[in-house]
């Protein structure tokens, strides 16, 4: 009896450390940037599923503030948004069909130049559901280190 207390003594204090230290055992790597030199499954001419389940599941449960990564195809190029911060815009198109709109801030991240309909964007940003598929903002760094950063991956090329 006393191995069995010792026992739950003990996971009880692993419990408390890893709390008190803030440690994520989830595997989730926050503000990881993708490399350039990284081996994915993603090419230019096809979708990765990474991250669309996330997505499909807070668009269908109505959430917002949620972080999501992944890719989708260039559907529209939208006018830039110049009134207060200035914003890139383009809808994405995602593997299972979602449309979302991306907001990307080009007052602290470059602009994705040379984008065209039918390119392949990866994505890491903050998700809020709207009716028409949600919108995708936070793909750029936090200058103030309050919130996760995010990133755009074209061609490449990693805009944050």
């Amino acid at each position: 009896m006393t191995n069995k207390k010792n026992l739950s003594i003990g996971g009880i204090i692993v419990l408390l450390i890893v709390a008190y230290f803030g440690l994520d055992l989830s595997g989730h790597k926050k503000n990881q940037s993708p490399s350039s030199n990284s081996v994915t499954q993603n090419t230019e001419s096809t979708l990765s599923n990474d991250g669309v389940d996330t997505v499909e599941a807070a668009y269908e449960h109505r959430q917002s503030k949620v972080q999501v990564q992944g890719s989708g195809r260039v559907k529209a190029i939208l006018r830039e948004d110049n009134d207060g911060t200035r914003h890139q815009k383009f809808i994405l198109v995602l593997k299972n069909g979602l449309s979302i709109l991306v907001a990307h801030n080009i007052d602290l991240a470059p602009k994705i130049d040379n984008l065209h309909k039918g390119d392949i964007v990866e994505f890491n940003g903050e998700y809020e559901y709207n009716e028409k598929g949600g919108v995708l903002h936070w793909t750029h760094h936090d200058p103030q280190n309050r919130h996760e950063n995010g990133w755009l991956k074209h061609d490449g090329r990693i805009y944050q």
